[in-house]
């Protein structure tokens, strides 16, 4: 069964951005239970639906599947939960391991976190200087509550977060 581990951060600094590769996300969500979610993401031009399970520690079951680009702008528009999550999500490599930051936009604009996916639950990593309070395992931070609860207009806890440094 294929399996999400990872660990979520949110961002203190704009140190991350040189060499960064960005790709522009919009995802929505058919469905918002406590055992699992199904999600809709256009990235790029790809589009796939992801089935996640309930979150146990740093793990999850997760099943994802490219789909026509055409349905899922379709199902975005007219099926999903509003608001959509837009992001644009950018990606580096930080001591050996791919990091991936997403910077919000819309109804979450303001906000800005850090993800890292491990081989395994125990797995150290080495944490990069620009990532700040750990929010793992805080519900209010998983893509699906941004939907319900957004967490746009955060105070940014770095000035140089706003400038684009």
């Amino acid at each position: 069964m294929p399996v999400e581990i990872e660990r979520k951060f949110l961002v203190k600094s704009s140190r991350w951005r040189a060499g960064a590769r960005a790709c522009a996300i919009r995802q929505g969500y058919l469905s918002l239970g406590d055992g699992a979610t199904v999600r809709i993401r256009i990235a790029g031009t790809e589009a796939f639906i992801t089935v996640k399970g309930k979150t146990q520690g740093l793990s999850r079951a997760e099943f994802e599947y490219p789909i026509p680009l055409r349905d899922a702008e379709v199902m975005l528009e007219t099926l999903c939960t509003r608001p959509l999550i837009e992001k644009t999500r950018f990606s580096l490599e930080h001591a050996g391991k791919l990091w991936t930051v997403d910077v919000f936009e819309g109804e979450n604009d303001g906000l800005v976190m850090a993800e890292v996916e491990l081989t395994g639950p125990e797995e150290r990593v080495a944490l990069p200087d620009w990532v700040g309070e750990e929010v793992t395992d805080d519900p209010r931070y998983r893509n699906s509550s941004l939907v319900s609860a957004p967490l746009g207009g955060l105070a940014l806890v770095d000035a140089e977060l706003s400038s684009g440094v």
